[in-house]
């Protein structure tokens, strides 16, 4: 049975049963505890917290969340069932139906006969466990469903009791394993041996609040949630396993045929060898993880979400290297992952152009990388050998590591064919450490939601009807107070105060549009609204400040729009479709959008790009958007269904969740035709000229752009023409004469630059003879240690080099440091005497730096670094002298 078969055996067994089938949510969710979605549940937070009541009929839903968890990369490959990317499916009450219910469903999938609709697993291979002191569970697996006693285990809080992480739901799990047989371990259940006994679905309880703990697996039981919920995981991958018959989820057909091209792109053959085949299960995880992630929107970057796919593609790429590939291998791989996953995740077809462009971009820069790290890791390992040594300190491989991308398996590698080795043990304490700061920094980061609960009743009975697309004023009713994070039943003038109207026609902010700013007036009370929010998608709350009366629940008040603010909005937000519009003309379908902000007079439009724009394509940009406006196009506003508008070709944004009925904005028939619900102008005329102000990277494989619209855009050319008009009239020239002669200028000023430079590097050199007379001798080293006020770092280089090839017949190092407007640029240089005696530049820039409030790095002869701290220079110096005499 293939994978999208059993995915949708799961949905239809589940919608049959009453279920609302639920879409997969995006990767990235706006979700501050979380990476990246890493459980089937995690969609379903805000209801399982009792932030929002579920809106689901019967309160029942079920999806198959696609999920990410990359806390241990290193560890994917070295078993068979672990994935970095994996498909959850679940189904899940909110106090419809809890323990019996939700282990009937899942049996009844399970041995159903497959002509029924069912897996058609063997019942009696299946094996159950339950917490410790479970009775309810384990009675209803024996009595009701018949399982044997013997065949139901129970397992303590670590593996049988399920919480978020953090304060909120907690209760206990029940777990079902399949025996794989004999061959595959020792006989007597999960508890015995869990390589034999393959867990495949996860029915969580949630009965209880937890409290607040530091321990995972000790926490206090606060009491019992008022309403009892369902939330279970079925493994899909697990489940492809058994019903395919193979040895485990790399053999499925979504991974075997990654291992197969990369067979043939290695000529290396899956099975020979362990080390081999964890370094193919590498390649077949990592391909399919990276290509979900670009999906999505992530692009490979140094921090975040993109460190973690960067990180990802460059395993892949090294696994590959290290099996035998020369060449490329990315778009081999990626393809191959694409075409296994479309039957499941069919907008794959849509993005696979872009989904490559960035692979392969990022391939191409870590190939720069590799031969890059080679030649430090040569430069490293002549240092060893020149020492007399025969082992790369564990700090040099962390850092070619760490700082440059290198890979360990290939230091290793390259130290073993130069006859040396590794001190793994300080690399792995150096990794330890970091790992340690990388959890801090999450715990750190980790903590609840929001606490929208006060808003909640108001969520639930009174959600706001916005009806500003049409109106900029209207009545409205007093619905709600918040104050300090507190309901409040009135607020008198000089407070701040959330306000909930029953109807509004200020715009909450959504989709890059601010929200509207207006005012909330009745009788002698007025209320300055600066900010309008939404919260849970049905209630806005309207920011303000009472500035004179007061208000209190209940009141009729009249909410104004700014309409000078609304009219800018509107412009601006019209004008970014039409920039997206124009940048897919110029740049294709791949360039798409990745977010956008926009206020009146401005916005900025991010979009998924690889390579800088050039200025021809950035004029273009320019033209063709205001040529759309020009045009004055009818700007049309169709509300329909989602599977409709995917149907008219309405392009969305990553990463946004969208319900079945969706408004689709459309201007100028194909030129622009997006998923929106912000507001817009009436024609493509109103939003006035667009200024393109330039184009930027905003991470690697993202690019920003940035306008003005309407009068703020004129504003701009004005200034613009005024400036142009006094530079022409100060150099005496036509404007359009102004870039030849700036030019000229500049071209001038380097040349007078370069020859005050020239000149004053040979005033220095002039000076070297004395510098060496102020040299002292420490133990058998010649040690010149000299402050030079004002030269800056390039020439105390040239200096230094200078000096150490006066001094290239002895054993002599040099250290030369500066104050330039406060930062202390320095040098060390060493002669090849030196260096053979074990004596590195690169060593004592570091000591030195650690007294001058800076750092800094270079080769054994040669190192220099920068600081901020003048007053540590004399220590600075005394220290190296001390490191110098002990060596």
């Amino acid at each position: 049975m293939q994978t999208h078969e059993i995915r949708d055996r799961f949905t239809n067994h589940f919608v049959t049963a009453g279920h609302t089938a639920v879409a997969s949510a995006s990767l990235l969710l706006d979700d501050p505890t979380l990476l990246f979605v890493n459980a089937g549940m995690v969609p379903f937070k805000p209801y399982f917290l009792g932030q929002q009541n579920p809106p689901f009929d019967n309160g029942t839903a079920t999806s198959i969340q696609k999920c990410v968890r990359t806390l241990d990369i290193e560890e994917v490959g070295v078993t068979t069932r672990h994935n970095t990317f994996f498909q959850m499916a679940g189904n899940f009450s909110f106090g419809a139906y809890f323990k019996e219910g939700a282990i009937t469903h899942a049996w009844a999938l399970l041995t159903n006969p497959v002509d029924q609709g069912g897996y058609g697993l063997d019942p009696e291979r299946l094996w159950v466990t339950v917490y410790l002191d479970d009775d309810e569970a384990a009675e209803i697996w024996e009595k009701k469903i018949g399982v044997p006693a013997e065949r139901i285990q129970r397992m303590g809080m670590e593996d049988n009791y399920w919480s978020m992480g953090v304060p909120g739901p907690a209760g206990p799990c029940s777990e079902i394993y399949y025996d794989r047989g004999p061959e595959y371990g020792e006989e007597g259940g999960p508890a015995v041996d869990d390589g034999r006994y393959l867990e495949i679905w996860n029915l969580v309880f949630m009965q209880y609040e937890r409290g607040a703990s530091d321990s995972e697996d000790d926490y206090p039981i606060l009491g019992e949630l008022p309403k009892k919920n369902i939330d279970t995981g079925m493994g899909v991958e697990r489940v492809a396993c058994i019903l395919q018959g193979v040895d485990n989820v790399y053999e499925t057909d979504l991974l075997r045929p990654v291992i197969e091209a990369a067979e043939k792109v290695t000529g290396t053959t899956y099975g020979a060898s362990e080390e081999g085949d964890v370094r193919f299960r590498v390649i077949a995880d990592h391909a399919r993880t990276s290509m979900m992630l670009i999906l999505d929107g992530v692009t490979p970057g140094n921090e975040g979400r993109g460190y973690i796919l960067r990180r990802l593609l460059r395993r892949m790429i090294r696994s590959a290297r290290l099996l035998g590939a020369t060449g490329a291998t990315v778009e081999t791989f990626i393809s191959t992952i694409m075409d296994t996953m479309t039957p499941s995740f069919p907008e794959i077809i849509d993005n696979r152009e872009r989904i490559l462009r960035v692979a392969l971009n990022e391939e191409k820069a870590f190939l720069k990388t590799l031969e890059s790290g080679t030649k430090l890791f040569d430069e490293t390992a002549a240092a060893v050998k020149n020492s007399g040594k025969s082992v790369v300190g564990g700090h040099e491989a962390f850092e070619l590591h760490d700082t440059y991308g290198f890979p360990i398996d290939l230091t290793l590698e390259m130290a073993a064919e130069a006859g040396l080795e590794v001190d793994m043990a300080q690399f792995d304490a150096e990794m330890q450490q970091q790992r340690d700061r990388a959890k801090a920094d999450s715990k750190a980061k980790k903590h609840g939601h929001t606490d929208e609960t006060v808003y909640r009743e108001w969520v639930d009975a009174h959600p706001t009807e916005f009806i500003g697309y049409n109106e900029l004023t209207a009545e409205a009713t007093v619905l709600g107070l918040v104050a300090d994070g507190a309901s409040v039943t009135s607020a008198p003038a000089g407070t701040d105060v959330e306000v909930i109207l029953d109807a509004t026609p200020m715009y909450a902010e959504s989709g890059g549009q601010l929200g509207d700013r207006g005012r909330l007036v009745a009788g002698d009370t007025v209320l300055e609204v600066a900010d309008v929010q939404k919260i849970g998608k049905k209630i806005w709350v309207h920011k303000a400040t009472v500035i004179a009366g007061g208000v209190e629940l209940g009141m009729k008040v009249n909410a104004e729009v700014d309409e000078n603010w609304r009219h800018g909005a509107r412009q601006a937000h019209t004008a970014t479709h039409l920039i997206h519009g124009a940048l897919r003309q110029v740049l294709g379908p791949t360039a798409v959008q990745a977010g956008s902000l926009n206020r009146p007079g401005y916005l900025r439009f991010d979009f998924n790009y690889t390579e800088q724009l050039s200025p021809d394509q950035l004029d273009e940009i320019a033209l063709i958007t205001n040529q759309a406006v020009d045009t004055d196009w009818s700007v049309n506003t169709i509300e329909t269904t989602l599977d409709e508008a995917k149907a008219m070709g309405a392009t969305a944004l990553f990463g946004e969740t969208y319900a079945d009925d969706v408004r689709v904005v459309e201007i100028g028939g194909p030129f622009s035709i997006e998923l929106c619900g912000g507001t817009h102008v009436d024609t493509s005329a109103q939003i006035g000229p667009v200024a393109v102000l330039g184009e930027t990277s905003v991470g690697s494989g993202a690019r920003r752009i940035e306008a003005y619209s309407g009068l703020d855009a004129f504003k701009y050319y004005s200034k613009e023409a005024a400036l142009a008009s006094g530079l022409a009239s100060n150099m005496k020239a036509k404007t359009e004469e102004l870039p030849g002669r700036i030019a000229q200028l500049t071209d001038r000023l380097k040349a007078a630059e370069k020859e005050i430079q020239n000149l004053h590097r040979q005033q220095l050199t002039a000076q070297t003879g004395q510098l060496l007379e102020r040299a002292e001798t420490v133990g058998d080293v010649r040690l010149l240690m000299v402050k030079l006020d004002g030269v800056a770092a390039g020439d105390l280089r040239t200096v230094a080099t200078d000096l150490r090839g006066r001094l290239k017949g002895e054993t002599a190092v040099i250290v030369l440091a500066s104050d330039v407007d406060g930062k202390v640029p320095f040098v060390v240089g060493a002669t090849q005497a030196a260096v053979d005696k074990g004596i590195k530049s690169g060593d004592l820039v570091k000591l030195f730096g650690e007294y001058v409030g800076g750092r800094g790095g270079g080769k054994p002869d040669m190192a220099q670094g920068s600081g901020n701290d003048v007053a540590g220079v004399e220590a600075g110096f005394s220290a190296v002298r001390d490191r110098v005499a002990n060596s």
